[in-house]
């Protein structure tokens, strides 16, 4: 029996998933983080958190495997590294880390984002690597002359394991725009980015500082002596494991719902939510609301991602006493518009909507129906009116989503967020029953696909045929179809919802 281990490093848990050859879960664990506001309006994370985190979910994965099988988890045949997306990590020559983490959530790269996506004539969305460099560079960043490397988190957890300076297709699709055809970084706009940096004579150029992009299948290095202790310090992982490479939270999103195939989609819902449609070619009008980013193939993706989702939903359940699943289905109870109470779940700034800054609300009407049912309800809806507004502008340009298949945990309690998404989508949405695995699974799913390549082959199945044929052959999954009830509260909600936000922006001012 193989031993594929995924790792995902997200936005409020660090999870290891352990799966066989044919992505049964044979063991798992998660550790709560958070990231932290600091000086500058940065939203950041300590990388010795990463580093304990990662060891402390390893540590209980390890505890877990042995509990059920009675054996010492010592070798692995496959490892993936996934994280958040986008961010900044600079480092010098030394390895030195160079400025705080900037991660995804960060919203003060405004200016960056307009001056780069006037000159590639391309969507660069403020989370980018390339857009917080960029923007370093407009501020005059002290450690901007001394990078050597730079970085995403997942990209950096893989360097420490491996010593390799990669990144998969899909993560680098978020630190720089990857040309479809060459799965390589746009050599275009490279050349661009060169000429508006070049009064500035740095020693470096980016396409130096960048890790090299790997397509999904790729064998990205292996697990080292010293990245056998760094992962597992009692000493009884041995090195040698061969690696995937690091990929992003939507790519494993993707894999881990089946959607990497033109005309798939699928929607994965955590701290942020995002919307992937896989299509044929990249989108002839670019869009700053809608991400261009691409597969674990490399194929072209429009994305329409929200930084909100369900952090101000948790942070209700943590006050109504911390059941998920008994709240969650009271919102089953609630009213189809919520009888008049609304919230605003911005605890960050939303690009999607303008919002630099957060500030989550809570508002009714005198009239409002207070109840714990359509307060639950409300919070759920606010979850995904964000990306309802995002999508709109993929709807008006004649996208239609015939179907959607939705991970993570928001969708752990059946029948509640999963109803409540397709009412908002008016289009019926698909949950396997693997969903609440989410990404570390689907990282896992990837790491499985490159040791299958191991083999000496002289062909390789791809991607979307080997998860067809391998995982998601067996795989079921309940297809919930929306109401005209349901779809009709909801689209009253939202009309409300849109019209709170003005007050929502003024409220930053507290």
């Amino acid at each position: 029996m193989k031993k594929i281990l995924g790792i995902e490093f997200g936005s409020t848990r660090i999870k290891a998933v352990l799966v066989d050859e044919n992505a049964e879960v044979l063991a798992s664990s998660a550790i709560a983080w958070e990231n932290k506001l600091i000086k500058g309006g940065v939203w950041s994370y300590d990388l010795k958190d990463a580093i304990s985190g990662m060891q402390s979910a390893y540590a209980m994965l390890k505890a877990d495997y042995k509990k059920s099988t009675g054996i010492v988890l010592s070798s692995i045949d496959a490892i993936g590294i996934s994280g958040m997306m986008h961010g900044y990590l600079p480092f010098d020559a030394k390895g030195r880390q160079l400025s705080p983490f900037r991660t995804w959530r960060c919203t003060v790269t405004n200016e960056a984002s307009v001056k780069l996506t006037k000159a590639f004539d391309f969507p660069i969305p403020q989370r980018w690597s390339v857009c917080h460099l960029y923007q370093r560079i407009l501020d005059d960043g002290k450690e901007v002359p001394k990078i050597d490397f730079l970085t995403t988190l997942a990209g950096w957890i893989h360097f420490r394991l491996t010593g390799e300076k990669v990144l998969g297709l899909g993560e680098a699709s978020g630190v720089f725009p990857i040309d479809a055809e060459t799965k390589d970084y746009d050599a275009k706009m490279m050349s661009t980015f060169e000429r508006l940096v070049s009064r500035k004579k740095f020693s470096w150029r980016l396409c130096g500082i960048l890790p090299r992009p790997l397509p999904a299948g790729t064998a990205a290095g292996k697990l080292t002596k010293e990245g056998a202790l760094l992962l597992d310090p009692s000493g009884d992982l041995v090195p040698g494991t061969v690696f995937a490479p690091p990929e992003g939270d939507v790519q494993t999103g993707m894999t881990a719902t089946n959607a990497v195939s033109p005309g798939s989609a699928n929607i994965s819902a955590g701290t942020c939510i995002n919307a992937v449609v896989i299509l044929d070619k990249r989108p002839s009008k670019p869009n700053q609301a809608i991400n261009q980013v691409v597969s674990p193939t490399g194929s072209p993706a429009a994305m329409c991602i929200a930084n909100t989702c369900s952090s101000d939903i948790n942070a209700w359940v943590r006050l109504l006493g911390g059941d998920y699943d008994t709240l969650f289905r009271e919102a089953l109870k609630g009213e189809p518009d919520c009888g008049g109470i609304l919230t605003v779940p911005y605890l960050a700034g939303e690009p999607v909507i303008g919002m630099d800054k957060g500030r989550p609300l809570v508002i009714r009407r005198p009239d409002a129906n207070l109840s714990l049912a359509n307060f639950m309800r409300a919070n759920i809806y606010s979850a995904f009116t964000t990306l309802r507004i995002g999508l709109d502008i993929l709807f008006s340009e004649g996208t239609e989503l015939h179907s959607v298949t939705a991970h993570g945990g928001l969708f752990k309690t059946p029948h509640v967020a999963q109803q409540f998404l397709a009412d908002a989508l008016c289009a019926p949405v698909r949950c396997l029953t693997t969903a609440s695995e989410g990404g570390a699974w689907g990282m896992a799913l990837l790491a499985a696909y490159t040791l299958s390549g191991q083999n000496g082959k002289a062909e390789k199945v791809a991607l979307e045929n080997y998860l067809e044929q391998t995982v998601f052959k067996d795989v079921k999954g309940e297809i919930l179809k929306p109401t005209k009830t349901g779809s009709e509260g909801f689209a009253s909600y939202f009309k409300s919802f849109k019209k709170a936000l003005p007050t929502a922006k003024k409220a930053t001012l507290i």
